[in-house]
This record gives structure tokens, C-alpha cells and sequence, in this order.
């Protein structure tokens, strides 16, 4: 049997923890002995909106159950709610050691009628929100040389989903994100790892139909907890969550066809070769850009 995990001393920071998976995750870092910023805006499921009791009301669910929390409403979508947010906890707690970047809402459209406002605001929240909340969290925790980060992409990020080209080209972005965290954060301690939640949230719930009955937020919040435990050393990997299944995704480099050493393959070459290109045995996984280069070099020297 694994220890138990537990946060004692610890100070989380969840953003978007007023209902669904932010309030799922707030709930169990407190239990398990976090210190907790519950931040919401409190706005609508399109963004639109702002309320206090989303955030207030989880945080009273902490205190009465006689753990620690404090509320914050400010926005992650720009450079001063970021900092805010990451002030309250320093101001409140003393420090900052866990980020879960949870904010979102949806503005789902088709690609044909993709307007900018929707494409902006989503980017907005998701992908930049992740970015103002995490690098003034990174400050505190290089500075300490401890950190974790879980940032929330999703299947349709990942895979792709229709009428969410917005919603999924952020998604994705967190991606890369964290994979440049994880390895800017590595020698100070501070993993960075992404997880594609399926759950039932006020987001998802009329688009899951039937489904929705058994994928509930906290079938997800384990894991997080777990990425952000001070006994986890993963970093720079993302996993699907939900349902009770935990399942590792990632992006693979192939060993691919080579023409010859300074060779430019002619569009024919391509398709006659195709096959090889596009053939998935052997597959690798980079940790960051210059292994990719770095793998090029021994097919170029002709090794195996």
C-alpha cells in the first residue's frame, strides 16, 4: 500500500474552484492538509458575468469542514489578476507551492462563423489566463526550489472536437505550456504535468447526455492531487482522466523515412515512402525540442 498523501504546510492555488472540478480538486487539497486559494471570477458559463459567492460558498464548505481557505475573484485573463491572485496566497499564506489552472467557460461556434471575440476570449482565459497565474507562482516557487503546476487541457484540444476550433487551439497551447515549465522548472524542483479531464460539470453536462451520470469531478481530483503531491516526480506529461480511468497521452516522434544525407525529397519520394513515414513502430518521446534535432544525427551518420 501506497502512503498517504497529504499537504500539510502546503498552499494550493485553484483557479475556476467555485463549482465542478476547481471546487472538486479545492475540496481534497484541503482535506489532505492544503492551504487553499479558491479563485473564481463567478461569471457565467460563456464568461460573462462576474459574481463573489461561487468562490465564497467553497470556501465556507472548507472552513466549516475545519480546513484553511481564503476566496479570490479576480480575473486570470490579464497580467494584473495573475499577479493578484498569486499576492493573495503569498499575503494570506506565506507562499505559493501548487498552481491547477481550472478557469474556463466555453464559446463554442463553428470554424465557418468563428468570430473574433470568440476566439479571443477564449484564448484569453484559457491559455493566457494558465500563463498570468503561473509565471508569478513560478517567480515564488524558483525562488524556494520547490513548485507543481497542473494545467487542464481536454480531449477536444488533444483530438480535436467540432464547432471548438477556439476552445481546442487553447487547449492545446497549454500543452506546450507546460512542457516549457517542466523544463525550465526542472533543476528547481518544480514539475509541471497537464491533465484532459472528462467530467460532469456545468460546462459539459447537457453535452454528455447519459454519460454525464458517471463521470462525476471527483473521479478526476486524485490525480491531480497526486501530480501535485511532493512524493510525485512526473513531470512534462499529460493524462486523460475520467470515469475512474487514468490514462497516460503523449506525442510521439516516428523513425520516419530518410532520402540521404542532403537530399530534398521530391513530392513523388513523399509518396512512395509513405508508409515508412507515417509507420508508428519505434515510436520516441522527446523531452523537449533539441532531442528531435538530436535524433536526426545518428540516421544522417548512418547508424542504427
Amino acid at each position: 500500500m501506497a502512503d498517504d498523501v497529504t499537504f500539510d504546510g502546503k498552499v494550493a492555488i485553484v483557479t475556476g474552484a467555485g463549482g465542478g472540478l476547481g471546487r472538486s480538486h479545492a475540496l481534497l487539497f484541503a482535506e489532505r492538509g492544503a492551504r487553499v486559494v479558491v479563485n473564481d471570477l463567478g461569471g457565467s458559463t460563456d464568461g460573462s458575468g462576474a459574481s463573489d459567492s461561487p468562490a465564497d460558498l467553497v470556501v465556507k464548505e472548507i472552513l466549516d469542514a475545519g480546513g484553511e481557505a481564503v476566496a479570490n475573484h479576480d480575473s486570470v485573463a490579464t497580467p494584473e489578476g495573475g499577479q493578484a491572485i498569486v499576492d493573495t496566497a503569498v499575503e494570506a499564506f506565506g507562499t505559493v507551492d501548487i498552481v491547477v489552472n481550472n478557469a474556463g467557460f466555453l464559446r463554442d461556434q463553428s470554424f465557418a462563423k468563428m468570430t473574433a471575440d470568440n476566439i479571443n476570449a477564449i484564448v484569453d482565459v484559457h491559455l493566457k489566463g494558465a500563463f498570468f497565474v503561473s509565471r508569478p507562482a513560478f517567480a515564488v516557487m524558483k525562488e524556494k526550489g520547490y513548485g507543481r503546476f497542473i494545467h487542464t487541457t481536454s480531449g477536444a484540444g488533444l483530438f480535436g472536437n467540432f464547432g471548438q476550433a477556439n476552445y481546442a487551439g487553447a487547449k492545446m497551447g497549454l500543452v506546450g505550456l507546460s512542457s516549457v515549465i517542466a523544463i525550465e522548472g526542472q533543476r528547481s524542483n518544480i514539475n509541471s504535468n497537464v491533465i484532459a479531464p472528462l467530467a460532469r460539470t456545468r460546462l459539459t453536462e447537457e453535452l454528455m447526455g447519459p454519460l454525464a451520470e458517471f463521470v462525476a469531478p471527483e473521479q478526476v481530483s486524485g490525480l491531480v492531487a497526486y501530480l501535485a503531491s511532493e512524493g510525485c516526480d512526473l513531470s512534462h506529461e499529460v493524462y486523460s482522466v475520467g470515469g475512474g480511468r487514468i490514462a497516460r497521452v503523449f506525442v510521439g516522434l516516428c523513425n520516419g523515412w530518410l532520402a540521404g544525407k542532403g537530399v530534398a525529397p521530391t513530392p513523388e519520394d513523399v509518396i512512395d515512402h509513405l508508409d515508412q513515414i507515417r509507420d508508428t513502430d519505434g515510436f520516441a518521446i522527446p523531452f523537449m525540442a533539441t532531442e528531435e534535432m538530436i535524433s536526426l544525427g545518428p540516421l544522417l551518420r548512418g547508424e542504427d
